[in-house]
């Protein structure tokens, strides 16, 4: 049975998640995960959100790199991919590492309708991947998200090099079975042992921004709005 959670956690924004994860460790809402600076927890302004309109996407990673053939291995293929989606019977957000010269890299449309329309079909609900794609049109209707480095219509050949390993894209280091959580601002992933916590934190951060921003439209007292930013409410 898929995880209601997910549903929950997409009532929230992919910032606002990343505030509750980690980017203001002294406050008493944030989970304090990661060194908001030196580690790879969210996606940099190198990934380019296809579909903004959907909004927040969630679901638990599962990853593959994709490399040049190699006839020494050829042991992995796209089915293998399509099994281990199936397997977690969970919403999944497919992460995809392009390991390849960054000539190829650079025009390679490694995913499109075709393969999208399997990865809907067998559970993924967005794929992120640290190079371009293709059939932009084509996927928009199948209501999944894609986040690229950019679009571009051809490829070569290509082979999977692994599945469900530790991958880095766009600075953001994912494991298998981590959460993902995306939309128009990009992606931020945190450990799925924490996601009961993170939901109750972006709730009550909900509250304090939402009465915050209330203040603030109420008055155009520049002292009263400094105050107001630094967390000291009127009553």
């Amino acid at each position: 049975m898929a995880d209601k959670r997910l549903e929950i956690l997409k009532q929230f924004d992919t910032p606002s998640i990343t505030n509750v994860v980690a980017t203001y460790p002294e406050k008493d809402y944030c989970l304090g995960l990661y060194d908001p600076w030196q580690e790879s927890w969210y996606t940099n302004q190198k990934a380019k959100v296809m579909y903004p309109e959907l909004g927040p996407v969630t679901g638990y990673a599962i990853t593959c790199t994709y490399g040049l053939p190699d006839q020494h291995y050829q042991r992995l293929s796209f089915p293998d991919v399509l099994r281990t989606i199936s397997a977690l019977n969970e919403p999944v957000v497919l992460v995809v590492k392009q390991n390849l010269p960054k000539r190829i890299k650079n025009k390679n449309g490694l995913l499109g309708g075709n393969m999208m329309t399997a990865l809907k079909s067998v559970g993924v609900v967005g794929v992120i991947s640290d190079g371009p794609s293709r059939d932009i049109d084509e996927v928009r209707p199948l209501g999944m998200q894609y986040m690229l480095s950019g679009v571009c219509p051809g490829h070569g050949k290509w082979s999977i090099k692994s599945i469900n390993t530790p991958v880095k894209v766009f600075d953001m280091a994912v494991s298998p079975g981590e959460i993902i959580h995306m939309d128009e601002n990009g992606a931020v992933k945190f450990p799925a042992s924490v996601l009961d916590d993170v939901i109750k934190n972006a709730q009550n951060l909900r509250i304090i921004e939402e009465k915050r921003q209330a203040q603030m439209r109420r008055t155009q007292d520049v002292n009263k709005i400094i105050d107001i930013m630094a967390g000291l409410y009127d009553d």
